[in-house]
């Protein structure tokens, strides 16, 4: 039985014209000169009662906008939606909700000062002669917990619990009001590798119950762990939809970009020089809570090295970072520059950050003007150049990164997510700083914008001689970096060369954190029985030691 079937269904934004300039953005405002952008051109599919359907795309490719017309928050221009074998005119989540469709977001859409309990029950609330049964939905709550293995605290603030705890807070909603077709939209982005395969599991239970599972990511490997089936989308269009067990990554990927990608890396050697940050028993105070983020941490950052700053998202690293870049004081211990304590000897943030560049997780942070051009030319033109030098830097900085002439005459904000990450990291390097930190710069990126970001940071590090601190919780990144710092719970956890990192397995697992794919399938194999030397980092040295030892059994 289909759930939903979906018939040529199409979706375009109006929006208004950016220009160059105020005046000229003014004239376009009273003229009303709007430009359209087709999200969605005519997709049809369906969706089978207990089934798990991926939706894979590179960044813009309208996943997000087809899940949020399910949900009805738009509704298509062109094209059916029939739920349940009705037509359906999804107007509002609301309407959503009637029809048993719930949606988990990218971004949760919880109130930080509320309860979880108060939460799931928002808006949803039962009530008798217009009294709150309060004691009724936390006793259904509770009985959906248990069933479900969703564990949380009902009386706990959202501000103050983790993102894994405010996930299961999203479902939890989702089964209060008795969803279901449940939708994931990039719900794996923040969580362990031990939540997501917790998940994982969660979603499959629910597939056996009878509900169907809309899981979007830009995780390969997750969709061939959970999904049946996976539609491909690709510039709003709709590819083609595979049985996971007749395809390949490989395969996906190329459906995704329409050609063959390559995502083997070769990694040069580096050849570190003087110390050039120093961290010495640093603290930091959380933002939320009474206990410190980071937590009398030390390690050194040399010259043209690549630091790999490791770990799961809350972990003390946003702290850590805030504190290596001037924008958050430290409780105790000392960060130096060159020699120089940030706090005492280099006291304006302007003299940091010329010395030491700044790329936020999120790029929306650090792009504010009209096009691109003159957000790569903010900082230049604030430390006083000359106008041909900031033209100078702004287009060389654009032309390492891959940005054309054209793209620097538009707005910042019209470009995908992978581009918006390119402006930031062109706007910093544009200042030539000899030490950039990059946040969780490959984050909600699909796997070839991440690939894209990647080889930029390594050739910053290479070409131009550029000191590397890369903060990331994928360690299929980790491993490209010279060395590696593991945090957990504020503190380093381990610190050292990669293959001596991801070497221990064990320890790292039993913190809850990941390994390479290529490092975890060797343990595999080896609790398994197999005998296979080595700490492979990668697929190539992965098919190496196999075939190594599969010689040696000949």
């Amino acid at each position: 039985m289909s759930f939903i079937n979906v018939s040529h269904i199409s979706k375009t934004f109006k929006v208004a014209k950016k220009q160059s300039g105020l005046l000229a953005t003014l004239k376009s405002f009273v003229k009303r000169e709007y430009k359209y952008i087709d999200a969605i051109k005519d997709i049809s599919f369906n969706i089978e009662e207990g089934s798990i359907v991926g939706y894979i795309g590179q960044n813009g490719a309208g996943k997000s906008t087809l899940m949020s017309m399910l949900f009805g928050m738009y509704e298509p221009d062109e094209g059916e939606i029939y739920v349940r074998g009705k037509k359906e005119v999804i107007s509002s989540p609301t309407y959503a909700t009637e029809l048993n469709i719930g949606m988990v977001h990218q971004h949760f859409k919880l109130v930080d000062v509320f309860t979880v309990l108060d939460n799931i029950i928002l808006g949803a609330e039962d009530t008798k002669f217009g009294f709150l049964q309060k004691k009724v939905a936390r006793q259904k709550v509770q009985e959906l917990s248990e069933k479900y293995k969703l564990h949380v605290d009902l009386d706990a603030k959202i501000e103050d619990i983790t993102v894994g705890m405010q996930q299961r807070t999203e479902i939890l909603k989702m089964l209060y009001r008795d969803n279901e077709i449940l939708i994931f939209d990039e719900s794996t982005a923040v969580l362990t590798p031990q939540e997501i395969e917790e998940l994982i599991g969660i979603m499959r239970g629910f597939a056996k119950e009878g509900k169907s599972i809309l899981f979007i990511t830009h995780k390969l490997n997750e969709i061939m762990a959970a999904a049946d089936r996976c539609t491909v989308l690709r510039k709003g269009k709709y590819i083609g939809t595979v049985d996971i067990k007749d395809t390949t990554k490989e395969e996906l990927s190329r459906m995704m970009v329409g050609r063959d990608v390559n995502f083997s890396v070769e990694k040069k050697e580096s050849e570190p020089g003087d110390v050039v940050l120093k961290v010495e028993n640093l603290s930091v105070a959380s933002k939320i809570g009474k206990e410190k983020a980071v937590k009398n941490v030390s390690f050194e950052v040399r010259a043209g090295e690549i630091i790999g700053i490791a770990g799961i998202d809350g972990n003390g690293q946003s702290e850590l970072v805030f504190a290596l870049t001037g924008l958050a004081p430290a409780e105790s211990g000392q960060v130096l520059l060159d020699g120089r304590d940030i706090w005492t000897e280099l006291k304006k943030i302007r003299e940091i950050r010329f010395r030491v560049g700044m790329v936020f997780q999120y790029p929306e942070y650090q792009l504010f003007e009209e096009t691109v051009y003159k957000d790569i030319a903010f900082g230049p033109k604030n430390m006083g150049l000359k106008p041909e030098e900031v033209d100078r830097r702004v287009r060389e900085a654009a032309g390492f990164v891959g940005l054309t002439e054209k793209q620097l005459e538009v707005s910042p904000f019209d470009l995908s997510g992978g581009q918006k990450r390119r402006v930031a990291i062109a706007g910093v390097i544009a200042m030539e700083p000899k030490c950039i930190v990059l946040d969780e710069p490959t984050a909600m990126l699909d796997p070839v914008g991440r690939r894209d970001v990647m080889e930029t940071i390594e050739r910053l590090n290479k070409e131009e001689g550029i000191t590397i601190i890369l903060i990331t919780h994928y360690m299929d990144e980790a491993v490209r970096a010279d060395r590696v710092v593991v945090m957990d719970g504020g503190r380093i956890l381990t610190d050292g060369d990669p293959r001596t990192v991801f070497a221990q397995v064990e320890l790292l697992k039993r913190h809850h954190l990941d390994v390479p794919q290529a490092t975890e399938l060797v343990y595999r194999l080896n609790a398994a029985g197999c005998s296979i030397p080595g700490t492979p980092l990668n697929e190539e040295e992965c098919i190496a030691a196999i075939e190594s030892y599969l010689n040696e059994l000949k």
